[in-house]
């Protein structure tokens, strides 16, 4: 795989991608994530960690994908037309986040910045950092909500030894789609 080119961006003060899992609001940095993209079809990898759902050809490249719901634990649910794929970049390869939904691009600074809890499941999810910000719930209203920032390189830790170099994806004629 080619080594990502830096990307930049118009807007500094937006540094962060929100999204749910669940109920929960997480981020990842703006500079990890290569696109945002509807679910693609999915090849099964025998053997792979449960969290991975399998690869996908994404542009060419057979990228993991990682159920963020299943690495952090929570109940499987159905697909909807809000859940996405972030394609994240982790080292040289990428990796696909399912999430529940994307929220928002948004700019968080220190003075939003809160201690990150050490409770049970850090390491899975890899907080990274927390800030409550000023988030629109239903209607038009607006709200202070935690947001949990997430390394990407650690939350993806279980594509990372997948060899998916030789993994064949199936081209639409012969998958009948």
């Amino acid at each position: 795989m080619t080594q990502a080119t830096p990307r930049h961006r118009t807007d500094r003060t937006k540094n962060l991608v929100g999204f749910l899992v669940g109920e929960v609001r997480y981020a990842i940095d703006i500079l990890r994530v290569r696109e945002i993209i509807n679910p693609l079809p999915i090849v099964d990898l025998p053997h792979a960690p449960s969290s991975v759902v399998g690869v996908a050809d994404h542009r060419g490249a057979v990228v993991p994908i990682l159920d963020l719901r299943k690495r952090f634990g929570l109940a499987a649910v159905e697909a909807t037309r809000r859940t996405k794929w972030v394609i994240v970049d982790v080292g040289e390869r990428s990796v696909g986040f399912v999430v529940d939904a994307v929220t928002d691009v948004f700019g968080a600074n220190a003075t939003e910045q809160r201690e990150v809890p050490r409770i049970g499941g850090n390491d899975a999810r890899g907080i990274v950092a927390v800030y409550s910000v000023e988030v629109e719930s239903r209607g038009a209203e607006r709200t202070t909500a935690l947001v949990f920032v997430i390394d990407a390189l650690r939350v993806a830790e279980p594509t990372l030894a997948l060899d998916v170099g030789g993994v064949a994806i199936p081209s639409d004629q012969e998958t009948g789609r």
